[in-house]
């Protein structure tokens, strides 16, 4: 199995998620375009997407490892199931999810910044840090937070309230709570970590003390 980190934007860079039924629907089309049938002509709702058991008659073409949508980008984890998934899956995606975006906004022309990003993960390191990356993007958005790329965090409380809070990506499913357990598959990272809400709780401590350590080495 190979693992991959799919990224895509909004073409300049603009927000492809207006509101929150924008969002519902990527989530609707994570799992609707993950089929090697043509999406049918229903709409789930984000009732029907929370059940893990939706439809078992589906045949996946890619997993869904982890994923996280921002303001103007989403961040996917996958993996193949058929030959040629990756490509079929993120085809389908971003040309529907752009499809309805248009129709909805009265627009036309490219949704999306180019091809998609697409990084193989093929280290050890980079395996154990993608998850978290993926599930931390939103503190971009909570002040005292934004550091965290570069290793601090202000207050790992806050930080840690802030993702209970955050609907929009694989983070409450590995914490154990039922917020989309249809479109994901989570047994690759359970492996690993086996309790995430733990691990994670221990990685920010670490990003907010990480200022203080040369003090505390004193």
């Amino acid at each position: 199995m190979e693992l991959y980190h799919i990224l895509n934007r909004g073409v300049e860079k603009r927000n492809i998620f207006m509101d929150t039924s924008d969002r519902v629907r990527f989530v609707h089309d994570l799992y609707e375009f993950n089929d090697t049938h043509p999406a049918p002509d229903i709409y789930r709702t984000m009732w029907d997407l929370r059940n893990p058991t939706l439809d078992r008659s589906r045949v996946q073409i890619v997993d869904i490892h982890g994923w996280c949508e921002m303001k103007n980008h989403y961040h996917l984890l996958l993996s193949e199931r058929v030959e040629g998934g990756l490509t079929l899956f993120l085809r389908k995606l971003n040309i529907g999810y752009a499809n309805y975006f248009n129709e909805k906004y009265s627009r036309s022309g490219s949704l999306f910044q180019g091809r998609t990003k697409k990084i193989h993960i093929t280290s050890d390191s980079h395996f154990l840090y993608i998850l978290h990356y993926t599930h931390l993007n939103p503190l971009d958005f909570l002040r005292g937070s934004q550091e965290w790329r570069t290793q601090r965090v202000k207050s790992a409380a806050a930080a840690l309230a802030y993702l209970d809070d955050y609907r929009w990506s694989s983070y409450l499913d590995y914490c154990g709570q039922k917020n989309f357990p249809s479109i994901i598959t989570k047994d690759l990272f359970k492996d690993v970590f086996k309790d995430y809400r733990k691990t994670i709780t221990s990685y920010l401590r670490d990003l907010e003390l990480a200022p203080l350590k040369e003090y505390l080495l004193e």
